[in-house]
């Protein structure tokens, strides 16, 4: 026994002097990998770079203000990168972290979060159109009015959307103009040329400033909520987990 002993202490002290002078050896390497580690792992805690969001401009223009300029307020060194198209896309294949649409559309493999708030359409012209022309009671009553046609992303025309008591109602309407979007849909309605068709966050200031005066509210109900919406990520950026939170938290 002692001589097994004496024969294994000195390859021990061998192999702790090698183990030593290695360490001592890839020191500068160990440190600058630690301080690499460490910078990566700030990253990671701390949201910056960018987000690539698609959206259609209206849903867009209803997150814009209450959840994404809040989040770059909130997060300044992350930078969004919103791109609007009435087309849906495939965001993995076109390189977005992240797409926007009404839950109804969203597609199934798809991770969807609601944003934003109630939403429905609303049917509206300003008060001198209807002191010359009468308001609509009931859907059939706009084919009687000047309206402001709506072509879509495809080029179809729009038909109007309505539903009361569980009975949808479409009506193709007619008028003066077609437009494809609504921002100069508001314009037109604005200087009286019709009664025009919008989801209301878009007209909302100009009816509570009694710009613009709202009918067939009866015939609107609520639509779909809006979803931002993504696949699954394995390791998602900290700038992606804080929007997502927010976007959660503005919905609760």
């Amino acid at each position: 026994m002692g001589s097994d002993c004496s024969i294994a202490q000195p390859a021990v002290c061998r192999i702790t002097d090698a183990g030593r002078n290695f360490v001592e050896q890839v020191r500068p390497a160990i440190s600058s990998l630690h301080e690499a580690m460490g910078a990566a792992r700030s990253q990671q805690e701390t949201p910056s770079g960018t987000l690539r969001i698609n959206a259609f401009a209206t849903g867009a223009r209803e997150i814009l203000g209450p959840l994404l300029l809040d989040f770059l307020r909130r997060y300044p060194k992350v930078h969004i990168d919103l791109v609007t198209e009435g087309r849906i896309v495939d965001i993995v294949a076109e390189g977005f972290d992240l797409g926007l649409r009404t839950a109804n559309i969203v597609p199934a493999d798809m991770i969807a979060v609601p944003v934003g708030t109630p939403r429905s359409f609303a049917v509206v012209a300003s008060s001198s159109y209807f002191e010359a022309n009468g308001k609509p009671r009931t859907p059939p009553d706009l084919l009687c009015h000047s309206c402001v046609r709506i072509r879509l992303p495809n080029g179809a025309l729009h038909r109007w959307h309505f539903e009361k008591d569980g009975a949808p109602v479409q009506i193709e309407v007619s008028g003066p103009i077609t437009l494809d979007e609504a921002s100069l849909s508001r314009i037109a309605v604005l200087d009286h040329v019709g009664i025009g068709y919008f989801m209301e966050a878009d007209v909302r200031d100009d009816i509570q400033a009694g710009r613009l005066v709202r009918v067939l509210e009866d015939w609107t109900p609520p639509q779909p909520p809006l979803c931002l919406y993504y696949p699954t990520r394995r390791n998602p950026s900290a700038a992606f987990k804080a929007l997502i939170d927010m976007a959660r938290q503005s919905a609760g």
